[in-house]
C-alpha cells in the first residue's frame, strides 16, 4: 500500500506576483519541488496538497501549477467561499481540473457563520452533484460541524485534523495544555458514515518530546471508533511547522509498535485512497 500524506500545503514566497493574505509562522517557502523532495525523503509516495487558505484564500492557482508539475505525486484541493452565489459553478470548474479530487469550507469560530448557513448548504449540495468529498475544518466548532454533516446526509465529509483545535506553536511549560478535551465529541461524530476524520497534525497534540509516546492512547479511541478505514493520517505540514519537523511527522506513525502492518497500511494510505479515489504514480 502507498503511503499518502493527506494533508499538505505548499506555496511560494510572499511576493507581489502571489501575495499572501496573511503571514503566519511557517517557513519563508515551501514549494511543490521542495515538499516532493521532503516527501522522497522519508519514503512519502503521494499527498492531497490543500490549497493554504491562510495565504491564498480562495485562489488555488499555485496548486494547479504544482499539481501539473508533478501529476503523479500530488492531488489538490481548493477552499471555497460560502458568500460567492456561484458556487456551484466554481465546484463545476473544478472538477474539470486535472488532479482535483475535492472541495474544502472552514467552519471554524472565527469566520462567524451560522450552522444553517445557505452557502454552506449550497457547497454541500455542489459535492453531491459534482461528487466530491467535502473537507471540513470545524476545529473548536464540532457542534457546528456535526449540524452541518447531520444536514446533508449524502454528502461525503472528511473531518481536517481530528476535529481538534491544534497548536500552532510548542505550548510553554507552564502553560496547561489539554489537547484531547473535544475527544468525546470526535468519538460521537463517527457515528456518522458519511464522515471520515483525518489523523493530522497528531504529533502536535503531544505534550511529550520526539517521537510523542502520548498521543497513541487517544488515537487508539479515535481509531476504535471511526475504524481504520474511516482514518487518514496526515502531517499538515506546514501549518504545523513551528511544533514539528516533517520528518518528525512521519516517522513515529512508520515506526511505531502500536500499529501492524495492516492497520499502519490503512491509515498511511488505503483510507485515502478510498475517500479520494487518487493513488499516487511515482514517474
Amino acid at each position: 500500500m502507498p503511503i499518502i500524506d493527506s494533508q499538505v500545503h505548499a506555496y511560494e514566497a510572499n511576493s507581489p506576483t502571489r501575495p499572501w493574505h496573511s503571514v503566519p509562522n511557517w517557513p519563508d517557502h515551501v514549494t511543490g519541488d521542495e515538499m516532493v523532495a521532503a516527501m522522497d525523503k522519508v519514503g512519502v509516495d503521494g499527498a492531497i496538497f490543500i490549497s493554504a487558505f491562510s495565504l491564498y484564500r480562495y485562489d488555488a492557482s499555485y496548486a494547479v501549477e504544482v499539481q501539473r508539475a508533478h501529476p503523479g505525486r500530488l492531488a489538490i484541493v481548493k477552499p471555497l467561499d460560502p458568500d460567492d452565489p456561484d458556487v456551484a459553478d466554481v465546484v463545476a470548474e473544478w472538477k474539470k481540473t486535472p488532479g482535483a479530487v475535492g472541495i474544502r469550507i472552514m467552519l471554524r469560530k472565527e469566520e462567524k457563520r451560522a450552522t444553517d448557513d445557505p452557502g454552506l448548504d449550497r457547497i454541500a449540495r455542489a459535492a453531491v452533484r459534482y461528487d466530491f468529498p467535502l473537507n471540513l475544518l470545524c476545529w473548536d466548532n464540532l457542534d457546528a460541524g456535526r449540524a452541518l454533516i447531520d444536514r446533508h446526509p449524502d454528502t461525503r465529509f472528511i473531518i481536517d485534523h481530528l476535529g481538534i483545535l491544534q497548536p500552532r506553536v510548542p505550548p510553554a511549560p507552564s502553560e496547561p495544555f489539554e489537547p484531547w478535551a473535544d475527544l468525546p465529541k470526535v468519538l460521537e461524530l463517527a457515528k456518522r458514515p458519511n464522515a471520515v476524520i483525518k489523523v493530522s497534525g497528531a504529533c502536535t497534540l503531544s505534550r511529550e518530546p520526539y517521537p510523542f509516546p502520548d498521543i497513541w492512547d487517544p488515537l487508539a479511541r479515535v481509531f476504535d471508533a471511526w475504524g481504520f478505514d474511516r482514518c487518514l493520517w496526515g502531517t499538515d505540514w506546514t501549518r504545523a511547522f513551528a511544533v514539528v519537523n516533517y520528518e518528525q511527522a512521519v516517522e513515529p506513525f512508520l515506526k511505531t509498535s502500536r500499529l501492524d502492518d495492516a492497520e499502519r497500511a490503512m491509515l498511511m494510505g488505503g483510507a485515502c485512497i478510498k475517500a479520494y479515489g487518487w493513488s499516487p504514480k511515482k514517474g
